[in-house]
């Protein structure tokens, strides 16, 4: 406990959860899309169901520090280029994502997405839970090699972790009705996957790209569609 009764310990906590919170905005909104499919009585525990999955899966990940550090060893080279574990599961997830993402858009921006919602009902909470659980191993990832190159005291890590994990579970409802009840931030929110999937499938071929150069065009995005739809409103309430 004396690492967070320094001053050096309160700041690198409060940077650390910050910057989780951030990292875990994507994490949100997957699990907000993904359990739309489901019937809503069933949705929230779904997005409980899918950060708690996430939040464990971050500790433990911490908790095995010396595992996380060996998936940056190279496994074999292809073309002289050499792969590791942690490749590997970028390229993976990333795949993953952007296949998602495409489906998603195509089902809503093609008016099949009420019949993917009846199939993905019929499959069931252990359907969406699977999903989630797939990127949670990815998006866990990244946050928890954020945290190491942060912080050495592994407790603030897993405070960090736990507080963020918590802002996350408070938002998640107002995240996830927000994105239902507009269906032009819900495309923008698949694209915003994509575009994470994207990067992740860079950073797995080695082509890492900073993270600021693909939170402000998202961010920019964002502003310019939550000023459309204030326009739209008011336009709306002309008589």
């Amino acid at each position: 406990m004396g690492a967070f009764l320094t001053s050096d310990g309160l700041v690198a906590l409060v940077t650390l959860t910050a910057l989780e919170v951030v990292l875990g905005v994507d994490n949100v909104v997957f699990i907000a899309i993904v359990s739309a499919r489901l019937p809503p009585a069933q949705q929230p525990l779904a997005r409980r169901i899918g950060l708690a999955l996430a939040l464990i899966t971050r500790v433990l990940l911490l908790l095995t520090l010396s595992w996380i550090m060996g998936l940056t060893q190279p496994l074999f080279h292809v073309l002289g280029r050499a792969f590791s574990g942690r490749d590997l599961i970028l390229l993976a997830g990333g795949a993953f994502l952007m296949a998602k993402a495409t489906w998603e858009i195509y089902a809503n921006v093609e008016g099949t997405h009420e019949k993917a919602h009846a199939e993905g009902a019929r499959r069931g909470m252990i359907g969406v839970v699977l999903q989630i659980m797939v990127l949670d191993i990815v998006f866990s990832l990244d946050s928890v090699i954020t945290a190491v190159g942060m912080v050495d005291d592994i407790p603030i890590m897993v405070v960090a972790i736990v507080l963020a994990m918590g802002v996350m579970l408070v938002a998640m409802e107002t995240v996830s009705g927000f994105v239902e009840a507009h269906p032009s931030i819900k495309i923008l929110a698949l694209s915003f996957l994509m575009l994470i999937g994207v990067v992740l499938v860079a950073d797995g071929l080695g082509h890492h790209l900073p993270k600021g150069y693909v939170y402000f065009p998202m961010a920019f995005s964002l502003g310019v569609e939550l000023l459309n739809l204030r326009y739209r409103a008011r336009r709306s309430r002309r008589p």
